[in-house]
């Protein structure tokens, strides 16, 4: 692993062939990769919470605009489920934040969850709880495995496509018809 190209700022997108039972058909925004290993969000995996049922674990004294109140929660991935991260365009201070791209910022902090159910947060937000880990290499070997496609994220697809149609929406701008291709990786 001599040249490695992060994959900061991407999405990875689950093969069809891809039968984990967690990653089927999943879009994840990677957060961070380097040599160490790699950390993203699934982005298209709802949960069964809402932004009510958060604050109302999180912050009870919350105030909650109706029109935010049952914004979905995602499943952002199998490691602790219990952590929550918010993805956003650069937009106003949070506590604990990192910026990924230029104007994509990653919080872990509450006081922005509060703030998106007051309708005060950043325009562009998701909320996830969990995240997706790889080890140093794991992720470059599922990619050999042919398990992921790769290709720069798009602000568009992140915050502004449903999420039942994030995963198709990041297949169509490969330009090429992801059924078709061969489940295996195959060597000349």
């Amino acid at each position: 692993m001599t040249d490695l190209k992060s994959l900061q700022n991407h999405f990875l997108i689950a093969m069809p062939s891809l039968d984990d039972p967690y990653f089927s058909r999943s879009l994840t925004y990677v957060c961070e990769h380097n040599a160490e290993g790699a950390m993203g969000i699934v982005v298209n995996q709802p949960s069964t919470m809402t932004l009510r049922q958060l604050l109302d674990q999180t912050d009870k004294d919350a105030i909650v605009a109706e029109e935010c109140a049952e914004q979905i929660i995602l499943a952002g991935g199998p490691v602790n489920q219990e952590r929550g991260f918010v993805l956003h365009n650069k937009q106003g201070e949070w506590g604990s934040s990192l910026e990924l791209a230029p104007d994509i910022v990653v919080t872990t902090s509450k006081d922005i969850i509060t703030a998106i159910g007051s309708k005060t947060g950043p325009d562009n937000s998701l909320i996830a709880l969990g995240y997706a880990g790889w080890s140093a290499g794991q992720l470059e070997q599922e990619m050999q495995e042919n398990a992921w496609l790769i290709i720069e994220a798009d602000e568009q697809i992140l915050f502004n496509t449903p999420i039942h149609q994030r995963w198709q929406a990041a297949v169509n701008k490969l330009g090429i018809d992801v059924w078709q291709l061969a489940p295996q990786v195959g060597h000349a």
